[in-house]
């Protein structure tokens, strides 16, 4: 999925303003202006538009955890994952984290937005890649469930 098109969604599924937007990113130690910020959640046919790359998702997803969680006790660089291989299932563990969701709150989100998934295929999305049980998580996956998100947090 297009990270814009992710960190639009999230914007939306928060009800935040792009002043909100630049301090959550700056929560990862990450420095970034609220006009490129204004950029990156323009779509890609209106003018000034800036590709999300894989380091300022990345960036915003890491303060998105630490503005919903707090600062915990890793550091900034623990455990990170190389931003050139950012995928679909890294961005889900992320929000999984940030909103503090257990596999039924998973489950919950996804039914909201009438996506239907097993346990054990959700459980896939969360193993680490290479173990035979592993499944990559597409875009439409991921793109129901911030739309399932989204209506979760609403209500």
């Amino acid at each position: 999925m297009v990270n814009n098109d992710v960190l639009r969604r999230l914007r939306y599924a928060l009800n935040v303003g792009d002043e909100k937007m630049v301090e959550i990113i700056k929560l990862s130690g990450r420095e970034i202006d609220q006009e490129n910020v204004a950029s990156l959640l323009k779509k890609e046919d209106e003018e000034g538009y800036l590709e999300c790359d894989n380091d300022v998702m990345e960036s915003f997803l890491d303060g998105l955890i630490i503005y919903r969680r707090g600062k915990g006790g890793r550091g900034p660089d623990q455990h990170k994952t190389p931003a050139s291989l950012l995928t679909n299932n890294d961005i889900l563990k992320k929000l999984r984290v940030a909103f503090e969701l257990k596999e039924d709150d998973m489950h919950g989100a996804l039914a909201l937005a009438g996506f239907q998934v097993s346990k054990s295929e959700l459980s896939a999305l969360f193993r680490k890649k290479g173990q035979k049980n592993y499944r990559e998580c597409g875009d439409q996956l991921l793109r129901n469930f911030l739309k399932g998100l989204t209506l979760r947090l609403g209500s």
